[in-house]
Formats: structure tokens, C-alpha cells, sequence
């Protein structure tokens, strides 16, 4: 068996420091309007399906959560305002979350991060989506391996 590598020398270690480094680049702005990185995660997957907001299960299989981690997150969402929760009226286990005006408000201050990594990193758009696209292939390629195993 080979020895372990150095932290530094290791992806996963990298990925997980630098997801730190982004989540306190990001709080400032986030703690002004009051909601957490994985709220901001979630009103986001739910702004990006329109009106007709997302389920609890749809909202996991978008942020690649549990729908135990994110019925949470709603419960918190809609006691702020932000969200309404609805079951559906065929299927009581479906609940659908919707964006409220005030979460659409709320949605339209927060808008994009993005400016804040790359100020704060100094990295270029087209460098920071070169990135982003790498991580996802790595993402994508790991989800498949899972699904086949």
C-alpha cells in the first residue's frame, strides 16, 4: 500500500478547504439578507424551476442532498417568509416549495456570487468556469461510478 499523500497534495482536501474559503467569502452578503449558504442553495434551485417552484425530492436531486437535509431547510425557508410548502392534493408524501413574493424579492437582492469569488480570488469569469466545469466532470463521473457500483 502506497503512503497516503500530503493534505495539500490531496483533491479532496483541496475541494473541501476551498468550499470553506468560498461559504466565508459569501457570508457577509448572505447574513444581510439573512439566509444561510444551503438557503441560498435552495432558493436558487427553486427560482431556476419558475412558478411552478420544485418538490422536496427534486429540490434533493438538484442540490444532490437528502430530502431529509433539505425538508429542513424549507421548514426554516417558510417560517421566514420566503417559501410556501403545499402537499399535493393526489399525494399527500409530494410537497411542492414556491418562491413567495418576499422570496422572490429576496432572490432578486441576493442575485449572483459569482462577483464576490472572483474579487475575491482574483481569478478571471472564464477561469473560474473553466474550474467549474472541471469540478462538475468529477462530480458527474463520481455519481456514475456510484450508480453503476
Amino acid at each position: 500500500m502506497a503512503d497516503p499523500l500530503p493534505l495539500d497534495d490531496q483533491l479532496c482536501f483541496s475541494l473541501y478547504a476551498a468550499s470553506i474559503a468560498i461559504n466565508r467569502a459569501y457570508k457577509p452578503a448572505l447574513d444581510r439578507l439573512g439566509i444561510t449558504y444551503p438557503q441560498f442553495l435552495v432558493l436558487q434551485a427553486i427560482h431556476e424551476a419558475g412558478e411552478e417552484g420544485r418538490s422536496i425530492g427534486g429540490l434533493a436531486d438538484r442540490l444532490a442532498l437528502e430530502p431529509s437535509t433539505i425538508t429542513p431547510l424549507a421548514k426554516r425557508l417558510e417560517a421566514a417568509g420566503l417559501v410556501t410548502r403545499t402537499r399535493h392534493p393526489e399525494d399527500e408524501r409530494q410537497v411542492r416549495v414556491r418562491l413567495t413574493d418576499v422570496g422572490r424579492t429576496r432572490w432578486a437582492e441576493t442575485g449572483c456570487l459569482a462577483p464576490i469569488l472572483m474579487r475575491r480570488s482574483g481569478m478571471t469569469r472564464d477561469r473560474i468556469a473553466a474550474l467549474n466545469a472541471e469540478v462538475g466532470a468529477l462530480r458527474r463521473a463520481l455519481a456514475s461510478a456510484a450508480a453503476a457500483a
